[in-house]
């Protein structure tokens, strides 16, 4: 549910802002007002004016009653420019790469339950600054949505140590999730469990139709405040029902702490006590930089389909805010089923040796990165199709949940030791496009909301899809490093302790046998 709720941050403005955007949106009324007018008498079309301004005045808004009390003057419909909205739509990847790293270190001190939660609800509250921050001034709104994305990154890079028997936890945790997915799952069920971080799928999916049903029938401020509570309301029952260990939570079975252990020595073995990081192999190693380049090419193809597909459909297909909504969260909710199917099929191909791992992963970023970017190719050509658009952008969004068996799961396979360092690195690379691509968007937009500028935007989609794919299929290795042997001391302590219980349960089993053969002896 974390990643839902993460994601429900990152979204929230991609939709609100076509109604934020007071050119497109008065268009419709005011060009049946036209009509009225030449077609009827006076009455008519003063009816139509009445009847428009008092459902524009119906949707209740706090931000305006608040600044007409205050008799601060402020801009009613924004005239945002497509460069400016780029940069607004962008403001919450700017310090992404700032705390992927350094995030960890704040857990460590002092636990992924506090920090981790603290970071997403403090992501939710910001939301009710946001309609005030827009009324201001958009700057205002920029620098708000970049503090957004610098507090729930760190959370992100935080969540280091959550069990794994929670529904999911949430998503600023990608790196963090990484050293619980080494921990907890068995290699040949991590594609799997992997999908669960495609839960922001869901939110997606949930939101995006929620949202545009707010916004007809109340104003978009509402949107903001409905994300505030909702994060309140997670974030209580993250606090009583998360736990920083697996070894903390009460109602851990001994049978599972056994299970594993067994599964995960292999990958956990290690060359020697040194705590120190192999930063050299790391930061030279060609399986993380491939890693770090299928991430790249995915969440250019991601967070432009997911940040612009509201825009697009409202501006250049004319659809109104209610369906905008749920043809832009039917892609991902088409994601993350299809990532539970292939997964399922991930995991099967290893279980019975039928493809290698390397192979596998291979096989996984083909579907999320090439035929994804040939579903995106096709868009650019045939998007000017209604229902054209609709399908392959829902192919194309459907296509990525292959993510989960392919890089995502790739980095746990290399170095499942450091697959929280390694896929920090990643993310401080990949959430770049985060703010890049709206920019890109912006600037071919500008003044120029026409099918064949988002033509544009789709082949540059398509061509970072395409060669991130292409490079990830000839030049990968997903087979255990060697500079994996260098556990951290904190991983060899939690090991450590699951071995110590272990043998402290068969030196009791020894003991009661004995006591037992004895009894027997003088019977």
């Amino acid at each position: 549910m974390g990643f839902a709720v993460n994601y429900m941050i990152r979204i929230n403005l991609n939709i609100t802002i076509v109604e934020m955007i007071t050119t497109k949106r008065a268009a419709t009324p005011v060009l049946k007002i036209t009509r009225a007018a030449n077609e009827n008498n006076g009455t008519a079309t003063n009816q139509l004016l009445t009847h428009y301004t008092a459902k524009q005045n119906s949707k209740y808004s706090f931000e305006k009653h608040l600044l007409n009390l205050a008799n601060i003057p402020y801009e009613d419909g924004f005239h945002w420019d497509e460069y400016q909205q780029g940069l607004v739509l962008g403001a919450f990847f700017w310090a992404h790469w700032i705390t992927q790293i350094p995030g960890g270190i704040l857990a460590k001190k002092f636990g992924t339950k506090v920090v981790f939660g603290l970071a997403n609800v403090i992501g939710c509250w910001l939301c009710f600054l946001i309609p005030i921050a827009a009324y201001l001034d958009y700057r205002i709104l920029i620098w708000l949505r970049l503090a957004q994305g610098l507090i729930t990154v760190s959370g992100r890079s935080m969540d280091r140590k959550i069990d794994v028997n929670c529904e999911y936890f949430q998503g600023l945790a990608w790196p963090a999730m990484h050293v619980l997915t080494a921990k907890w799952i068995p290699p040949n069920e991590r594609s799997k469990f992997v999908t669960a971080y495609l839960g922001s799928s869901v939110g997606i999916a949930l939101f995006y139709p929620l949202f545009g049903y707010v916004m007809h029938w109340a104003s978009w401020e509402w949107v903001y405040h409905i994300c505030g509570v909702l994060g309140t309301f997670w974030w209580l029952a993250w606090m009583v029902l998360v736990f920083d260990s697996p070894i903390q939570h009460p109602r851990i079975s001994e049978q599972e702490l056994h299970y594993i252990e067994k599964s995960l020595v292999a990958s956990r073995q290690t060359t020697g006590s040194s705590s120190l990081t192999p930063w050299k192999s790391i930061l030279t190693s060609r399986p993380v930089w491939m890693n770090v380049i299928a991430q790249w090419g995915g969440i250019w193809g991601l967070f432009t389909l997911m940040t612009q597909a509201p825009t697009y459909f409202r501006v250049v297909h004319n659809w109104n805010i209610t369906a905008t909504g749920i043809l832009s969260g039917l892609p991902h909710l088409m994601r993350m089923l299809f990532a539970l199917v292939f997964s399922m099929f991930a995991d099967y191909l290893l279980k019975c040796e039928k493809m290698s791992r390397t192979n596998l992963r291979k096989l996984a970023t083909a579907v999320c990165c090439i035929v994804k970017g040939l579903m995106v190719l096709a868009l650019a050509y045939f998007g000017h199709n209604g229902t054209a658009a609709v399908v392959l952008l829902t192919l194309a969004t459907m296509f990525h949940g292959a993510v989960s068996s392919g890089p995502l799961a790739s980095i746990v396979d290399i170095a499942p030791n450091y697959a929280g360092i390694v896929l920090g690195i990643s993310g401080t690379i990949g959430v770049l496009p985060g703010f890049i691509s709206p920019y890109v968007v912006g600037v071919l937009t500008l003044g120029n909301q026409t099918f064949e500028s988002w033509k544009n935007v789709f082949l540059i989609c398509s061509a970072m899809l395409i060669g991130s794919g292409i490079l990830y299929v000839f030049f990968t290795d997903s087979t255990l490093q060697s500079w994996n042997g260098h556990s951290t001391s904190s991983d060899d302590k939690e090991l450590q302790k699951l071995t110590d219980h272990r043998d402290e349960d068969l030196k009791n089993i020894k003991i009661n046998l004995s006591e037992t053969i004895e009894q027997l002896s003088r019977g």
